[in-house]
């Protein structure tokens, strides 16, 4: 199994900091990346809309929102910082492939939805302040991969740092915002009583608890908090569980003043002036200057807008690249999975906006949000689950308090989308003039991700996880080391790519050589960057293989082999034929993944591209 968004993997030091508040402060940072997402425009869309129809009788849903979005990412925090996985690592690692391949679609789909939302919001967000059009504005939005390229090459802690400030511009609009409009404190304390008025409200309310506990924030906490290398003695996993833990607490406070300022907003002005269908986000921008009287109103409200769509879209890519590479173990070039994950986004933004126009994305940011509730159920239980069991938190698993609150809050969430479900397709088979279609359509679809739910939910209490060995570190390698070798003396290659197929390689070998043989180590490092510079390339993946061939060599070492390590660069069948080829070997052994069709695609034929190059033998070892 891979690290975690490895690029940026334990790159901030944490340890010997001059003060305690240095050393809280190493640790700030990935919960303001998770904050964004719960105030991204799909919040804004339904923010507006639950104001301007029920006043402030809704912000006691934002409050319980962030109450479970506090809860929730406190334990994606502890199962990355404890496992050094993230979800879709465990999900992988737990479930059988076929349920993994379904988890891994609904959090696709989920993060397109997301997705969806973001690019429409700043495309929103550009129209207003600079009058381009909306398509126009949605084609802009792609630009925000080069800028993600550029920032996590930077570093995450300048990654954080720009988000930070993009948040901060935020915070400080809706500042003004709410001086501008003036809202009645009474009621707004008021709103804080739990009350539904009525049906309409329940699909709001889920919307907004959609919009606010967001899945992928869930993927995306327990990779980020990886990015910081501590102690990893019990003190030192207490010390960050704990200052992680006051990181989401101040960060998810500063998302829900957002969002509760947000539709505030929209009851002080909207509501309050009987505008009660306003659900738009151009709407709202076009009505704030003549119902506030000031002109700054619109400007900054804008301004926030890109801000957050910027920020989230940031976010909503990363989250992308942890669920493809968790769930499907797939290691190709960052550009690659970037360029995808934004297209998967622009995609349906586009369908949307040229068959549907620009009258109904408000409609779409509220639908996609809800689209993110419903995928919520698939992601919170099996974080709860791993949370929870001792073997796989090694101790640090939650307390039965901290379990019961946990099934609560997805009990209610998934109550909350049950209802909303039936209730959706009770209507839909009322209104419909083909009601049989529906019935060989939608409703086996619907009962079938309801006995995939349960499945999720009730498997780990009658089965074992299951322990797989797919490792990225030698640390995890399993290798059995015979004193008993007699070999011919051998000169052998061996091709690693930190993957599962290392093992076995190795272990053959080993195997053929024992301790009479010259094993040499070769890694070939394929980013664009290597392949424009050579060995004068430095950057992130260079340095972890650097660091991982540099491990399996002291490992090899201290168990008595003769090992030498070779780290090339470019294209891996060229850079190894001709390493071999100018060196005196006996044997070439190399791990393959048993890729097929579409795969070698992306990953190449570097098989292949040797065993047609080189002049020795070539033992190949499929995984």
């Amino acid at each position: 199994m891979s690290t975690s968004l490895e690029e940026v993997n334990q790159s901030v030091p944490t340890q010997n900091k001059a003060t305690v508040f240095r050393k809280i402060l190493a640790f700030f940072g990935p919960a303001y990346l998770i904050s964004v997402g719960y105030m991204d425009p799909g919040n804004w869309a339904t923010d507006i809309a639950g104001g301007s129809q029920f006043g402030y009788a809704l912000i006691w849903v934002l409050l319980m929102s962030n109450i479970m979005a506090l809860l929730l990412q406190s334990l994606s925090a502890r199962l990355g910082i404890v496992t050094q996985r993230d979800l879709a690592q465990a999900s992988r690692e737990t479930y059988s492939p076929f349920i993994n391949y379904i988890l891994y679609f609904l959090a696709e789909i989920a993060i397109a939805a997301c997705d969806l939302a973001e690019v429409l919001g700043m495309a929103i967000g550009i129209n207003l302040l600079f009058d381009i059009p909306l398509i126009q504005g949605v084609m802009i939005t792609v630009l925000d991969t080069f800028l993600l390229l550029f920032l996590i090459n930077k570093g995450i802690r300048k990654m954080e740092a720009f988000i930070i400030a993009l948040v901060m511009i935020i915070g400080f609009s809706f500042i003004f915002e709410m001086i501008f409009a003036q809202p009645e404190l009474p009621k707004i304390i008021h709103g804080l009583i739990p009350s539904l008025p009525n049906s309409a409200a329940l699909y709001i309310a889920i919307g907004i608890i959609g919009a606010t506990v967001m899945p992928h924030n869930l993927y995306l906490h327990s990779s980020l908090v990886q990015t910081r290398k501590f102690d990893r003695s019990t003190a030192g996993i207490k010390q960050a569980l704990k200052y992680n833990f006051i990181d989401s607490t101040i960060a998810l406070n500063l998302a829900f003043f957002v969002n509760a300022a947000i539709l505030i907003l929209a009851a002080a002005t909207f509501y309050k002036n009987g505008m009660f269908e306003v659900a738009e986000i151009q709407d709202a921008h076009r009505f704030l200057e003549p119902l506030l009287g000031n002109q700054w109103a619109p400007i900054l409200f804008a301004v926030a807008l890109i801000a957050a769509g910027q920020s989230s879209t940031i976010t909503g890519t990363l989250a992308g690249q942890i669920v493809m590479e968790g769930y499907l173990n797939l290691r190709i070039q960052p550009w690659v999975r970037r360029i995808i994950t934004r297209l998967i986004a622009i995609i349906p933004a586009v369908i949307v906006i040229l068959v549907y126009g620009e009258s109904v994305t408000g409609k779409m940011l509220i639908l996609s949000q809800v689209i993110l509730s419903l995928q919520l159920g698939f992601a919170i239980i099996p974080l709860i689950h791993f949370v929870s069991d001792k073997s796989k938190m090694k101790g640090f698993h939650i307390s039965k308090i901290t379990q019961i609150a946990s099934w609560i809050v997805a009990s209610i969430i998934v109550s909350l989308n049950a209802k909303l479900v039936f209730d959706e397709i009770t209507g839909w088979l009322e209104t419909s003039e083909n009601p049989i279609v529906l019935w060989l359509t939608v409703v086996p679809l619907a009962f079938g991700f309801l006995i995939l739910l349960l499945y999720i939910v009730f498997k780990p209490f009658v089965t074992k996880s299951k322990q797989t060995i797919e490792n990225h570190s030698p640390h995890h390698i399993e290798l059995k080391f015979s004193p008993f070798e007699n070999n011919a003396k051998k000169n052998i290659a061996v091709t690693v790519d930190f993957s599962a197929a290392d093992e076995k390689a190795l272990q053959h070998a080993i195997n053929l050589g024992g301790k009479e043989a010259h094993y040499t180590l070769i890694h070939v490092v394929e980013t664009v960057g290597a392949m424009m510079y050579g060995s004068t390339i430095i950057d992130h993946e260079t340095t972890i293989d650097e660091k991982l061939l540099h491990e399996y060599f002291e490992m090899l070492s201290d168990k008595g082999y003769q090992v030498d390590t070779k780290l090339g660069f470019g294209k891996p069948g060229k850079v190894i034929s001709n390493y071999i080829n100018d060196g005196h070997f006996d044997l070439l052994i190399m791990g393959t993944h048993g890729h097929h069709t579409f795969k070698d695609l992306l990953f190449g034929t570097t098989v292949d591209k040797v065993r047609h190059e080189i002049k020795i033998p070539l033992f190949i070892i499929k995984h």
